[in-house]
């Protein structure tokens, strides 16, 4: 028996549950699914950490055509329609009385259908395909939990986008402080509430383990930068700095980048800038796998290149811009234990570390302005 654990490619840990709303009259699913004729279809009801119960299930005829009707209606929560081997998961709100699905077995747990009748689960899907499209950024995901209407709509991409993240346990407690608002006594409230406790029990014994802790004076760091000129982190006291890790070649880096560069042009005549390291060149392990070593020094110079034109392509417009050309093996990476990137440290005026994970424009701007301040 399998519990929840799927989601269309998106990191993360579905809770689901129902609520405690009055029902209000019957509600009617159905769809025309093309490459579903002659299956069945499923609508599930989903609990974090119990199987999928079954609510109903029907044929699906040879037009791939297919209705499910609940008399007594479905009550606010999370439901999962599959068919086969493919789902999808619609957000109810209680007062739905027909919902209709139209498109493709081959695309459905893409979300590439149409939906009527259900806004959460329409908001829900286009917000997906904005991600999968790369046209949606983490900024916009935080902009969608935040404005939704609906607690459990917002609680539940929190978790799906952002559940492994330590860096936005704050949104997802403010999606949960949302959730207790409206639903305290519910089962998603309950499970959300304890899914948060234990990421932050994991997330402060990662945090002991780190090289680097909050209140510590950020370790030097001197480099030279696409020029050959030496700069050293510790030249920046005086000023809040944005220590941030990257790399060309990193896609989630070059998605970060505009975050960063909107921080940095709001707030570069205020007392803030930004040291960049970049993990660009070629690493040790690497190296040793060539079979012409005399290629090495040719590789780097097209990692050097790749950087300095990545910081064109992303107008990072502030000098400070550093590379032992290493990759992976740069000893900035390994002083600072980044193993993974993008990673961003936030240093007061002082030099002294404040934060050793920042992320999205609205998080980096708030560690900002109380620094600031």
């Amino acid at each position: 028996m399998r519990t929840i654990s799927y989601f269309v490619g998106i990191a993360g840990i579905l809770f689901l549950s129902l609520s405690c709303d009055a029902l209000k009259g019957g509600v009617t699913i159905k769809g025309k699914i093309s490459g579903a004729e002659n299956l069945q279809a499923f609508i599930d009801k989903t609990i974090i950490g119990k199987v999928n119960v079954v609510l109903d299930k029907t044929e699906i005829d040879g037009t791939g055509s297919f209705k499910i009707n609940f008399p007594k209606g479905l009550e606010a929560g999370i439901y999962n329609v599959r068919i086969g081997a493919k789902r999808m998961l619609m957000v109810l709100n209680g007062s739905e009385k027909e919902i209709s699905i139209d498109g493709s077995l081959e695309s459905l747990d893409q979300y590439s259908f149409t939906i009527n009748g259900s806004p959460e689960t329409a908001q829900l899907k286009d917000l997906i395909q904005g991600l999968q499209s790369q046209q949606k950024t983490a900024n916009d995901v935080v902009t969608f939990i935040d404005q939704a209407e609906n607690p459990m709509l917002g609680a539940l991409v929190a978790n799906m986008v952002f559940g492994q993240s330590p860096d936005y346990l704050p949104l997802q407690k403010k999606a949960y402080d949302k959730l207790v608002a409206k639903y305290p006594k519910d089962e998603l409230t309950t499970a959300f509430g304890e899914f948060i406790a234990l990421k932050e029990q994991e997330n402060a014994a990662a945090m002991s383990q780190q090289l680097i802790q909050v209140g510590q004076p950020a370790p030097e760091i001197a480099l030279p930068d696409p020029t050959g000129k030496i700069r050293k982190l510790s030249d920046l006291k005086g000023q809040v700095v944005l220590l941030d890790f990257w790399a060309s070649w990193c896609g989630p880096c070059r998605r970060e980048n505009p975050n960063v560069v909107a921080v940095y042009e709001k707030y570069k005549n205020k007392g803030f800038t930004i040291f960049s390291v970049s993990l660009d060149g070629l690493d040790d392990r690497t190296m040793s796998r060539l079979e012409d070593p005399s290629m090495a020094s040719a590789y780097i110079a097209q990692g050097k290149q790749a950087w300095i034109d990545a910081i064109a392509i992303d107008k990072l417009s502030w000098p400070h811009h550093v590379s032992d050309l290493k990759k992976w093996s740069s000893a900035a990476a390994a002083l600072y234990g980044v193993n993974s990137i993008p990673r961003a440290f936030m240093l007061d005026k002082n030099g002294v570390i404040v934060s050793t994970s920042v992320r999205g424009s609205q998080e980096i701007e708030s560690t900002l302005v109380k620094l600031l301040e």
